[in-house]
């Protein structure tokens, strides 16, 4: 992945400081969302105990993507006092799918040494265009690769579209879009703040807003209402032959702590379990 360098940030000289003395970021009103004409079309508080509404949320099971080194499962999700929390422990257990000598990544170890968990709104909610906010903390561990992102509805990935509103590994807070690019191919368009340039361990250690307004003619990602990434939906139609712009079609929701893999980094040194939390989700659309 071409990682792009931030040119955005010379635009917001203030930018970093202003992250880094933001302790306590504003709530997220919904009065205050509501300017420009949104209003609210979705929301999940987390205000009930115990595990996420299935009428909102299904779960990945077992090992999924990029080599990582967890085993998704619904005990490691739950909601309490008004919060979601995503779980990841070490912890060991037999791996069901293991075969003696296979290569293949999700077979050949015979023990799950992670697990954690994701949810996502698949079946359940998707969206086209719209304002969309998350109240969250997370740990910056090393090895951490904690994500609310969101997929194409149809489409095989990369062609269905990717947005990571918010994506952290390896010291970096990342905000990506990606379609399909020549040869069926990725084609990223990606900005990232360093961790240790928001404030470190302090930064993590408070709640922050993470907001993407998808527009008709152009996507914008912010941290703490610092502007990270932007980039014309122009720029995104798939490089397939096909002419379809994966941005112009709707769009599910995931939340998810990942271990390890393709881009998380050593968790040898880290402390488990932890947690990547979730004040609230809200969704809000043109009225």
């Amino acid at each position: 992945m071409i990682r792009y360098l931030l040119a955005v940030l010379l635009a917001f000289p203030a930018g970093i400081a202003g992250l880094c003395a933001q302790q306590q970021p504003d709530t997220g009103a919904l009065t205050k969302q509501s300017a420009g004409g949104y209003r609210l079309v979705w929301s999940d508080e987390f205000s009930r105990d115990g595990a996420p509404d299935t009428a909102d949320w299904s779960y990945e099971t077992g090992l999924v993507r990029n080599h990582e080194y967890q085993w998704y499962q619904r005990g490691n999700v739950y909601s309490s006092n008004g919060m979601l929390v995503i779980e990841a422990r070490r912890q060991q257990q037999p791996n069901p799918l293991y075969v003696s000598g296979s290569h293949d990544w999700r077979q050949r170890d015979a023990n799950i040494d992670y697990t954690s968990a994701s949810i996502n709104t698949s079946g359940r909610h998707s969206w086209l265009y719209g304002r969309f906010i998350m109240r969250g903390k997370i740990n910056i561990d090393s090895g951490l690769w904690p994500a609310w992102w969101m997929l194409g509805v149809s489409g095989n990935w990369p062609a269905g579209g990717e947005i990571d509103i918010m994506e952290y590994y390896r010291d970096r807070v990342l905000a990506n879009i990606a379609c399909a690019g020549p040869g069926d191919r990725p084609q990223w368009f990606s900005n990232f703040l360093s961790a240790d340039s928001l404030g470190g361990k302090a930064w993590a250690d408070t709640f922050h807003i993470w907001q993407m307004d998808w527009a008709p003619d152009f996507i914008s990602l912010y941290l703490d209402d610092l502007l990270v990434n932007k980039v014309r939906l122009s720029m995104l139609q798939n490089k397939d032959n096909t002419g379809i712009n994966p941005f112009n079609h709707p769009l599910y929701m995931l939340l998810n702590l990942a271990i390890g893999g393709d881009n998380g980094g050593n968790p040898a040194t880290t402390n488990f379990p932890t947690r990547f939390e979730v004040d609230y989700v809200r969704v809000f659309q043109k009225k």
